[in-house]
């Protein structure tokens, strides 16, 4: 058991289903001789050799399609887009194709494809370096989203999105890539898709993000108890499909809800979760939902980033917010 930044886990997890499944194939931009721009498969191609690990052309329709190609005969690619700023060219290929493979053969095919992309801001990065373009694809029938939190959520969770038999957007938070290091042992044991993760127990309000913006949630939880309030804190972790049954049971707990999310705010993941809790669990809510967001904005450079991405003060003031209110 070592301790490892996600990025290394991510890296640990590549190099454990290459070495335990002969179909499982690697192709990307720079993701062979260089290890990718983040290092994420670094030394692979030496350890694995070039036809498990290829290094394609700067065209992510053909590394899409390619990889779509592969899935349907058979084989389990990881396809890495360098960015997500650069993973719109794509949505034809995943909408049309991958997402509609099993229903367009009625079962007879289907699309093991994970595809990988770092995602969001805070790395100071240009333009197109920083989306978090996560309800675009939560949107599309037939896909699942990933968004991992963690080092080993990452590593588990990486590996049941490469054995899952329909396709899996495995998107990376590029500002937890280095940001701390935790204990994972590479046992080759998945975490469960489609389940949210209960970091932290409490009665007075649910806190419900995923990706980087836990950490600030984890924050904003660590000052409140310091308040004497009491922060259930939930991990999403799987986007698409939506535990909303782990969500509804701990506002039936609390009566109180704040969702986070670094993306624009309008037609965002904490709408769509929003809308559930007040469908299925309205009569639980003692106050209602707050929303703590990016804005409806291109992601601005660094100057102005951290005034983008949703801070602890803002996830407190939405507390605060929540509990002086009733319904």
């Amino acid at each position: 058991m070592a301790d490892l930044a996600l990025v290394e886990a991510v890296n640990l997890a590549l190099a454990h289903s290459l070495e335990h499944d002969p179909s499982v194939v690697l192709l990307g931009e720079d993701i062979g001789a260089n290890g990718g721009v983040f290092r994420a498969t670094l030394g692979l191609q030496a350890r694995f050799g070039a036809q498990r690990v290829l290094d394609t052309p700067l065209a992510e329709t053909g590394i899409a399609g390619t990889a779509i190609g592969m899935a349907a005969m058979g084989l389990h690619p990881v396809a890495e887009i360098q960015f997500t700023g650069f993973i719109y060219p794509i949505v034809d290929q995943v909408l049309n194709h991958a997402a509609r493979l099993r229903h367009r053969t009625r079962g007879r095919l289907t699309c093991p494809l994970v595809i990988r992309s770092p995602c969001g801001a805070g790395i100071h990065a240009p333009e197109h370096h920083s989306e978090s373009p996560e309800a675009l694809f939560a949107h599309m029938p037939g896909l699942r989203v990933v968004m991992p939190s963690s080092p080993a959520r990452a590593y588990g969770l990486l590996l049941a999105a490469i054995r899952d038999p329909d396709p899996v957007i495995f998107l990376e938070p590029t500002r937890l890539y280095r940001l701390f290091k935790q204990s994972v042992e590479d046992n080759g044991e998945a975490l469960p898709l489609d389940t949210c993760f209960t970091l932290r127990e409490g009665t007075d309000v649910t806190l419900v993000a995923w990706g980087a913006m836990i950490q600030e949630v984890l924050r904003a939880a660590d000052q409140l108890a310091a308040d004497g309030i009491a922060a259930e804190v939930i991990d999403v972790a799987t986007l698409k499909p939506l535990d909303i049954d782990t969500i509804l049971a701990s506002v039936a707990k609390t009566g109180r809800c704040v969702i986070v999310h670094e993306a624009p705010r309008t037609c965002g993941l904490g709408a769509e979760i929003a809308a559930a809790i007040a469908e299925r669990g309205l009569y639980s809510l003692l106050a209602p939902i707050e929303r703590v967001t990016g804005y409806d904005v291109v992601v601005p450079l660094f100057r102005l980033e951290a005034q983008y991405i949703p801070s602890v003060a803002r996830i407190l003031s939405a507390v605060r917010k929540t509990l002086e209110a009733s319904t």
